[in-house]
């Protein structure tokens, strides 16, 4: 046998192994990761037993959707090339895959972890929308139903709002620089608020949202923003960053602007509540006018000349009834006088059987003498001096 060159020998094992494995789909764990400054990826993959090396060149990476990661389990579709200088080989990788989750929601969960960790999903910093806003930018696509949708709604709900549709491309290939670009255009016109978003579509429709240069641009963004992609049961990367996630881009319009219908029920109840007010109000001012009226009325001259003319006919009511009181007590008096008088008028003392006895020049009463007094008996016209010479009892 022929000795042969270690390159020739390398040169057949590489020609060999590329024509017997020229595609071939390996499950393994990513290790030992390298992301050049070229572009290219280096890393190895492995199991229990086995570790073999690989390479992604510049070309085939833009199509990953997600960071590979070491320890990240993936499906590899690659062909197996030999370094003939090293007598090396290894896997040159189209195409990686995680193993069990599909590379989109990998991509997501990956983003919003790294997002979430960056304090993008922060309550804290959240902007608060205006109550009653006057100018709303709006980033979506110009032609598709979300504008005119919202358009409709705007126009039932406030037409008082002035709403500035910025044009853009929302899926595809540019669609992210551009979304980006009009949020900074967007946020430079002064409006009170910016809705980003579009209508329904696949996830792979909607995954400029879920771009981390979008979510960069809302989060810098100074103009509150409402993300508002899709339908209710789709979430974005936009929606945890902006300030406010809308269901749908209705529902954003529904969340930026009053009601009118609303403003008009409650103007109604506060002018009913201000009449109650004020009906209340003048009902208890009229009633204090008139306690201050009466109250007036009561400390008023009038009203005092009345009440001293009251209390002067009260003590002259009172003055009469005790003159008269009076005057009938000294009329008694004096007529009792007068009949005393009359009984003892000496003109009438020569009347048969009667006479004036009196001691030692005083009137005094027979009852009260005794045997041996001196007396005298008078008439009008006769004076007689006795003596008692005996008393005795008249029984009655």
């Amino acid at each position: 046998m022929n000795p042969i060159s270690v390159t020739t020998l390398n040169t057949q094992i590489k020609s060999l192994l590329e024509t017997t494995f020229m595609q071939v789909l390996v499950e393994g764990e990513i290790s030992n990761l390298v992301n050049h400054s070229s572009g290219h990826i280096y890393f190895s993959i492995k199991d229990d037993s086995s570790t073999i090396s690989c390479v992604m060149f510049k070309g085939n990476t833009k199509y990953l959707k997600f960071q590979l990661e070491n320890g990240l389990k993936v499906l590899i579709t690659a062909n197996i090339t030999v370094f003939v200088p090293r007598g090396n080989y290894q896997l040159l990788c189209t195409k990686i895959e995680p193993s069990g989750i599909g590379s989109l929601a990998l991509a997501y969960e990956q983003l919003k972890t790294k997002l979430q960790a960056k304090g993008y999903f922060e309550q804290s910093i959240k902007k608060a929308l205006p109550k009653y806003p006057k100018k709303i930018a709006i980033v979506t696509s110009a032609t598709g139903a979300a504008i005119e949708d919202m358009k409709k709604v705007a126009s039932a709900r406030w037409n008082l709002v002035e709403l500035i549709l910025i044009p853009t491309l929302v899926q595809g290939a540019g669609s992210i620089e551009d979304i980006v670009k009009n949020i900074k255009i967007a946020d430079s016109l002064n409006c009170d608020i910016m809705i980003v978003g579009r209508g329904g579509g696949s996830i792979e429709d909607l995954w400029s949202f879920n771009s981390e240069l979008v979510a960069n641009a809302i989060y810098e963004a100074k103009t509150p923003i409402i993300s508002a992609v899709g339908h209710e049961i789709d979430y974005l990367i936009s929606d945890f960053v902006a300030d406010l996630r809308a269901a749908t881009p209705s529902n954003a319009i529904e969340i930026a602007l009053p009601d009118t219908n609303e403003h008009l029920l409650y103007i109604d109840s506060l002018v009913n509540d201000l009449k109650s007010k004020l009906k209340n109000t003048l009902q208890r001012k009229e009633q204090e006018l008139i306690n201050l009226k009466s109250l007036f009325k009561q400390n008023s001259i009038e009203s005092k000349l009345t009440f001293f003319d009251a209390q002067i006919k009260l003590l002259e009511d009172s003055f009469k009834r005790t003159l008269t009181s009076r005057l009938d007590i000294f009329s008694n008096i004096l007529d009792n006088l007068k009949q005393s008088f009359l009984m003892n008028n000496p003109e009438k003392k020569d009347k048969i059987g009667f006479v004036q006895l009196s001691k030692d020049n005083k009137i005094v009463s027979l009852d009260d003498l005794k045997i041996d007094d001196n007396i005298e008996l008078q008439t009008a016209k006769t004076k007689a001096i006795a003596k008692i010479i005996s008393l005795s009892e008249q029984k009655v």
